[in-house]
């Protein structure tokens, strides 16, 4: 029988914590390599809080405190103040309206004093756990339409605030929720069409707008053909075929291009059209002259990034080049080396047996996270755990593919490794509240 007030160790997956230390070391060292300027002293300029190492070090300190006041707290104030904290993370993010301070394209930064407060990040995990909260009540059902539109409301909602706050990569991160759902009962079906609308999109980055509709319209044309039998039986076959025909091609001819004219800035266009290949379309960057104008003749070419990240990785070799012996991200060829690119930090300085360590780890806490997910008794425990899982995932990916050029640079953070305060103190948040639910995993249920 559990004792009401156990100690703080008990029940604890350790495990996490090691993991979670080690990522944030690794973190910390190649912050350091990235930034450190020869002849500094290191001792106090770690202790000084005016290097980003420095900053970052006390930024661990404080989010592993908080980490330990959570293992402190009751699993249950998670649950009770769910939806709450959601209504607290939503006016966080309705309050940037008003007091955002502009910062490399964004407006979803809040400055308090000498530090950069962005809502967005911290919202997912109150998104996380209003979901779950929500997954857990018995009269959840995915089979009525009803409880799949509230639960994507609840993770689409801030992703739309996000979005008007010109931070369309960070808003993207909430659709990671929807695995969390597919979990839960989300039928496979919803899933199936949100893959064939991004196939879509895709296909129109690829296809110019008349070869796309000629080929959307034989689909649906070789679809009624094939299903000409099946209309006396299903006779609104003929009716969803046509639906589905006129939603793509609407897609197509106008939903996308307001997103690229109204929504999208002209260098997020640029480094998307980048990544497959293509050149901007005219309509595209003539909706955006007033961007163009402002842009400098001093302005680096939209594949820089990409390409100097490459060279860095790729000059590490297979040991790296040494912690402080690194050229391209010691020296500012890579931007942003110590924030988005820190992975080609990582590559350069440790070379590929280094990123393999660090995929590992990766994986291996990716990995735990799912078995402490699967032995949970409780629904929104478990929920929870995915929504972790599916946030860090997604982070993971999205990072390291555009840090290698399979993806569009959209100035996502690693987890636990790129420099920020506000990015690695969520991180820690959401991973110590997995650790205290899973502490109490024999509870009964919630």
């Amino acid at each position: 029988m559990r004792s009401q007030n156990p100690a703080i160790s008990k029940g604890i997956d350790w495990s996490l914590v090691w993991i979670y230390l080690l990522l944030v070391s690794i973190g910390l060292t190649a912050i350091f390599a990235a930034t450190y300027k020869e002849g500094d002293a290191i001792f106090s300029t770690f202790i000084g809080f005016k290097t980003d190492y420095s900053k970052q070090f006390y930024f661990f300190l404080f989010s592993f405190v908080l980490g330990f006041v959570i293992l402190l707290t009751d699993s249950k104030f998670f649950s009770a103040t769910a939806n709450l904290l959601y209504a607290l993370g939503i006016f966080m993010l309705l309050l940037v309206f008003p007091f955002h301070s502009p910062i490399k394209g964004t407006e979803s930064i809040i400055k308090l004093g000498a530090f950069n407060f962005q809502p967005a990040e911290l919202c997912k995990i109150f998104v996380a756990l209003a979901l779950s909260k929500y997954l857990s009540r018995p009269e959840t059902d995915f089979t009525k339409t009803r409880s799949q539109l509230i639960a994507a409301g609840i993770a689409l909602f801030p992703a739309a605030l996000t979005i008007m706050q010109s931070e369309t990569g960070l808003a993207l991160v909430y659709f990671a929720f929807f695995i969390v759902m597919y979990r839960e009962g989300l039928p496979s079906a919803i899933l199936v069409i949100g893959f064939s609308a991004a196939a879509l999109i895709v296909a129109t980055l690829l296809l110019e707008k008349i070869t796309l509709a000629i080929v959307l319209t034989s689909l649906m044309l070789l679809a009624v053909y094939f299903t000409r039998r099946l209309w006396k039986r299903k006779s609104g076959l003929l009716y969803s075929i046509i639906f589905i025909w006129i939603l793509c091609v609407g897609i197509q001819l106008f939903v996308v291009p307001i997103a690229f004219k109204k929504v999208l800035k002209l260098y997020q266009i640029e480094r998307i059209y980048s990544t497959v290949g293509k050149d901007v379309p005219t309509e595209y960057v003539e909706a955006h002259t007033e961007e163009l104008a402002k842009a400098t003749d001093k302005k680096k070419d939209i594949d820089y990034n990409v390409r100097q990240s490459k060279i860095a990785i790729g000059s590490g070799g297979v040991l790296g080049k040494g912690l402080l012996s690194a050229t391209q991200t010691r020296y500012d060829f890579v931007p942003e080396q110590r924030t988005d690119f820190i992975f080609c930090t990582v590559g350069e300085g440790f070379g590929f047996a280094g990123s393999v360590v660090l995929l590992g780890l990766y994986l291996i806490l990716l990995l735990r996270i799912v078995t402490i997910a699967e032995r949970q008794r409780s629904t929104f425990s478990r929920s929870y755990a995915y929504g972790v899982a599916s946030v860090l995932f997604f982070h993971m990916a999205i990072n390291i593919a555009m840090t290698i050029g399979l993806a569009p640079v959209i100035g996502i953070p690693l987890p636990f490794i790129s420099y920020g305060g506000t990015s690695l103190l969520t991180f820690t948040i959401m991973l110590f509240i997995l650790i205290r639910l899973d502490a109490d995993r024999q509870m009964v249920l919630r």
